[in-house]
């Protein structure tokens, strides 16, 4: 990929992680994603999709989401990226019109301005606990996100979260509902307005040790 960083030295970091983010071929089970960057400082992230429990987390919400929308013109995917002034993420789940899920918003995948809402379970690791929590809720709102809803295993005994009125200037939500496991918490605003997220989907409340 050498070329990729030589045609230019006058481009700026968020070009150079571009490109080569648009270049790379993974194997299954992987993603990456340009997080957050500016001109002078950022990097590509290269993670795991999850293990088993995070899956099972994961897929419950979707199954249940994409249900909770069939009667519209929405639907709710995984594995497509999300693209925002050359920042890419990948979320576990993903709310887009039907037709931009097939199609696509831009070459590279869902324009950020089109996509009402993004849920992340949160994977093990200090590492990823992190950047769903900070780094993501973060990058979401600075791209205008509607809703985003963070589902955290390892929140006190687990915890639902679902941010809304996004503050691009501030990069943070304005509004974050916040229930443990066993608690039933709706979200509030968009295509899933109305959506519940309880037990069913994230399981009972985790043991304390």
């Amino acid at each position: 990929m050498t070329e990729l960083l030589d045609d230019d030295p006058g481009t700026d970091l968020r070009e150079v992680l571009w490109r080569v983010r648009t270049h790379m071929e993974l194997p299954e089970g992987f993603r990456a994603e340009i997080i957050e960057a500016d001109e002078d400082s950022g990097c590509i992230e290269v993670s795991h999709t999850g293990p088993h429990a995070h899956a099972r987390a994961a897929n419950r919400l979707r199954n249940a989401m994409d249900a909770h929308l069939s009667d519209g013109p929405y639907a709710v995917r995984f594995g497509i990226d999300i693209v925002d002034r050359r920042r890419v993420w990948c979320p576990d789940a993903v709310i887009a019109l039907e037709d931009d899920v097939e199609n696509g918003t831009c070459e590279y995948g869902l324009a950020a301005s089109e996509v009402p809402l993004v849920a992340e379970v949160v994977a093990p690791g200090h590492e990823e606990r992190e950047r769903d929590r900070v780094r993501k809720r973060r990058a979401y709102a600075q791209a205008g996100i509607p809703v985003y809803v963070l589902i955290d295993d390892y929140d006190l005994r687990g915890t639902v979260s679902v941010f809304t009125v996004p503050r691009p200037d501030k990069a943070d939500y304005a509004a974050e509902h916040r229930v443990p496991y066993g608690m039933d918490v709706e979200v509030p605003e968009g295509p899933a307005k109305g959506f519940v997220i309880g037990e069913a989907i994230t399981g009972p409340p985790r043991d304390d040790g």
